[in-house]
């Protein structure tokens, strides 16, 4: 039991780690524009690289974990997001950054295909929810705690103190005008720390239930001729467009039109947007009981809605107030679209959740056009490309 606990604990570590790393991008966005000189387009090509590997390594990640097992894969994940982020750390610039992320996003694609059917073998089956509900609220904390967590330690850094810690351990090794890459020297270490920890655990068998299996390549091509499929399909990629669509461009905004200081209020409203989404899922849990979770889902889209419009328009201390709102108001969104998705198929769910995440390429593609749209129009022009997406859900 204490071996059992064991696991649940690094899977629970596990998902910090993949919070810490992925959604931190928006609060450092406004630095990595003015450290490489970025239009928006060439910024929004980070997350874009990033989720474009989430989406393509989605399927082959389950098929991989089912062959090579729990242990290896998220070892090799593990592995894989370490050299990423050692690279970067490295040789600072631009297109290696690109290649960063893109290893970086193939490591997270390949934790998130081993580590439910293991949270649920090794908590225990009368415990899976808890503990899913559990990881999400750690991810959300993860998210939440990431932007405060670099301002510590890039003021630290930038105080020029010898005495200083932070200051002797990184002014040798971060580019004097580029304090925020400390930030990926820490992630290398965290990263390297967990594949660490991976190999010197045991890990219980793991029996994959029918809804848990990848499948064959034949019935993810059957299951894309299904019209609901595709609509599902399309759903994902729109909420995971709208999420990063809006943490990743919320601190360049701020400074853009409220000339708000992104590493004093910049990150820490990034911070308070995952956070907010973190307690909107306890707190949907709780509607969902009472509520149909579909008018569950277009409330949550007109607030969505009404709250982004309030932040593009409305006065700084409404952007301080409505972005983060936003975060609350989409938190249920994932699962209910999930969920709405894998009940309206009889047979083949692991395979259809696959696909699902798959879709999380929406955090790649309405970058784009944010970015684009942003060099042409104007950020706020830009970042109107997501009310699309609330739309559609």
């Amino acid at each position: 039991m204490k071996r059992r606990n064991y696991i649940v604990i690094l899977i629970f570590l596990t998902f910090f780690a993949m919070s810490f790393v992925t959604n931190i991008l928006g609060a450092l966005n406004p630095d990595i524009i003015k450290s490489f000189h970025l239009s928006l387009t060439m910024s929004a090509l980070l997350p874009f690289t990033f989720f474009i590997a989430y989406g393509i390594m989605a399927v082959p990640s389950g098929i991989m974990v089912e062959k090579y097992k729990e242990k290896k894969i998220m070892f090799a994940a593990f592995l894989v997001s370490f050299l990423g982020a050692l690279m970067f750390s490295v040789f600072p610039n631009y297109w290696i950054f690109l290649i960063s992320l893109f290893m970086m996003g193939s490591g997270m694609a390949m934790l998130l295909a081993a580590i439910n059917p293991l949270l649920r073998v090794a908590g225990g089956e009368e415990n899976f929810a808890f503990n899913s509900v559990m990881a999400q609220f750690i991810f959300g904390g993860a998210s939440f705690l990431a932007p405060m967590f670099l301002t510590y330690l890039v003021s630290n850094l930038k105080s020029g103190s010898e005495g200083n810690l932070i200051y002797i351990i990184f002014s040798k090794i971060v580019p004097q005008n580029m304090a925020w890459v400390s930030l990926y020297w820490v992630f290398a270490f965290l990263l390297f720390l967990t594949s660490v920890m991976i190999v010197g655990s045991k890990f219980p068998v793991v029996k994959r239930k029918d809804n848990e299996k990848s499948g064959s390549w034949v019935t993810y091509k059957m299951l894309f001729k299904r019209k609901n499929v595709i609509l599902y399909f399309a759903g994902i990629l729109a909420y995971a467009g709208a999420v990063q669509g809006v943490s990743y461009w919320i601190s360049k905004f701020l400074y853009t039109y409220h000339n708000c200081d992104p590493l004093a209020v910049g990150s820490s409203i990034v911070g308070w947007f995952w956070g907010l989404m973190s307690i909107g899922c306890i707190v949907g849990l709780g509607l969902l009981k009472l509520f149909d979770s579909r008018k569950i889902l277009i409330l949550n889209g007109v607030l969505s809605l009404v709250f982004l419009a309030l932040a593009l328009y409305g006065s700084e201390n409404m952007s301080l107030l409505f972005f983060p709102a936003v975060g609350f108001t989409l938190s249920v969104t994932w699962s209910i679209v999930f969920s709405l998705a894998l009940n309206s198929v009889e047979i083949h769910h692991g395979s259809f959740n696959g696909i699902l995440y798959t879709a999380m390429i929406g955090g790649a593609v309405i970058q784009l056009f944010i970015g684009l749209l942003g060099d042409v129009f104007g950020l706020r022009i830009g970042m109107l490309f997501i009310f699309i997406a609330l739309a559609y859900i």
